[in-house]
């Protein structure tokens, strides 16, 4: 895989090391020039000196031939241009972006930029302690169309039966991913029960979230 990466910084760093690792190829476009001698140090990925918001650059970084172009700078305006460059003018595919205002998610979304919030990331996973019975939305992949859900069933008198995944009317756009039980994690196969108290985690579209929580709760629609 070719990835170009937008910004030099702690985290466009560390995707470059880890790609780069796992063997991929990398080219780092980065506008200060101190932080290009440092990934030129502590690296062995290709590093551009310039402006990803400049066709120029985007052009020596070869993004026609990329297979994912990944914005890490901390202003959301620039990830955004750069990534709407890679993929209008440059035919890139997949595109991701660090989105460092929560509220501009819903926008790159929108253009189909893959966003990553940490801030909306860390306020999802807080208010998934105290949820119960409710779907809860981990992440969002290919511009909004795949969603990465999490259900907790409830225990108590308002737990259902426990049943196994075989006999779940689910629909074939669902996928059951992980069941988190207690300190125990389940790859769920057909014989695999789903019991009160389990967090169930499953990949799915936004249009049968309703469903796949009314079947996970036994409720019929």
């Amino acid at each position: 895989m070719y990835v170009v990466i937008v910004g030099g910084g702690r985290i466009g760093r560390y995707v470059a090391r880890d790609m780069y690792d796992k063997g991929h190829e990398v080219t780092v476009i980065e506008r200060i020039a101190s932080r290009c001698e440092q990934l030129v140090v502590e690296t062995d990925v290709l590093v551009i000196e310039g402006d990803a918001c400049d066709v120029r650059y985007l052009e020596q970084a070869h993004t026609d031939r990329a297979d994912a172009f990944v914005a890490t700078t901390h202003e959301d305006d620039d990830n955004l241009v750069a990534c709407q460059l890679a993929r209008i003018e440059f035919g890139v595919r997949r595109s991701i972006s660090r989105v460092t205002t929560p509220k501009n998610v819903d926008i790159f979304e929108a253009l189909g930029i893959e966003p990553v919030s940490s801030t909306r990331l860390i306020s999802e996973l807080l208010e998934n302690e105290f949820s119960v019975g409710e779907l809860i939305h981990l992440t969002s992949l290919k511009g909004g169309r795949v969603q990465l859900v999490e259900l907790r069933i409830p225990e108590g008198a308002e737990a259902p039966t426990p049943r196994q995944v075989s006999t779940l009317d689910l629909p074939a756009e669902a996928v059951l991913v992980a069941i988190f039980r207690g300190e125990q994690t389940v790859i769920p196969h057909g014989a695999t029960e789903i019991r009160p108290g389990d967090e169930v985690v499953a990949l799915t579209t936004p249009e049968l979230e309703a469903r796949i929580t009314a079947v996970l709760l036994g409720r019929r629609r």
